[in-house]
């Protein structure tokens, strides 16, 4: 399964996977490879239990980018 990586920041990197589940959201894989998946439409946690200082750096990235997010996730799931 395809799973891209959208992005790699200080302690995290954002991925996406091709054939996934609803709603649209994307990845916050943590280098200890813990993760969560935030909903793109409301950035809110899907599921994971990353804490909200982990988060911040995927937040503030995602919410300058979210228009990649959606053609992204669009494009992995047609």
């Amino acid at each position: 399964m395809c799973m891209p990586t959208m992005c790699r920041l200080s302690t995290c990197a954002i991925t996406m996977y091709a054939a996934d589940h609803l709603p649209p959201h994307f990845h916050v894989r943590m280098r200890d490879g813990r993760e969560a998946l935030i909903i793109i439409e409301t950035l809110t946690v899907f599921s994971g239990s990353l804490a909200a200082r982990e988060l911040a750096e995927a937040l503030d990235w995602a919410r300058d980018n979210r228009e990649l997010l959606r053609t992204k996730w669009r494009e992995l799931n047609p």
